[in-house]
């Protein structure tokens, strides 16, 4: 039998930027829904990842700042009313920020599925001027 050639075995010394932070979906999940903006870190999604620890540190204050107000309310003596609202506030920027937690890791998830998409994907006028066409590269192995 004839040894094959050596542009026939594959190159393992080399690895291919798309797989170089390879992540699986679940994974990426669990990363960004326990810290936002950690399974697209690992993706290298790098801004995603800040919007959603920048969000994570508004609902966190915000979150935060009304508890200090119920507290200065309770110690002041306010109201009955005005302490409810307050709660409802706290309990709104609760659930923006389990939302967020969420949300971070379905798009971990899903951008993770979407690794190997072509970067440069691009849009063009239409030859007739009515639309666009998305040009988008295939490589078939």
């Amino acid at each position: 039998a004839a040894a094959p050639l050596a542009s026939q075995t594959p190159d393992t010394a080399t690895r291919s930027p798309l797989t170089a932070h390879r992540i699986r979906p679940l994974p990426a999940f669990f990363h960004s829904l326990l810290i936002p903006g950690w399974g697209q870190s690992k993706i290298d999604r790098k801004l995603t990842g800040a919007l959603f620890v920048a969000w994570e540190g508004v609902t966190l204050g915000m979150t935060l700042k009304a508890a200090g107000e119920i507290r200065y309310l309770r110690r002041i003596g306010s109201d009955s009313s005005r302490i409810e609202d307050k709660k409802r506030e706290r309990q709104d920027w609760l659930t923006l920020l389990a939302f967020n937690h969420l949300f971070s890791g379905l798009e971990a998830y899903v951008g993770s599925h979407l690794q190997d998409f072509p970067a440069d994907v691009r849009f063009r006028p239409a030859p007739l001027g009515i639309g666009v066409q998305a040009i988008i590269p295939i490589r078939i192995p």
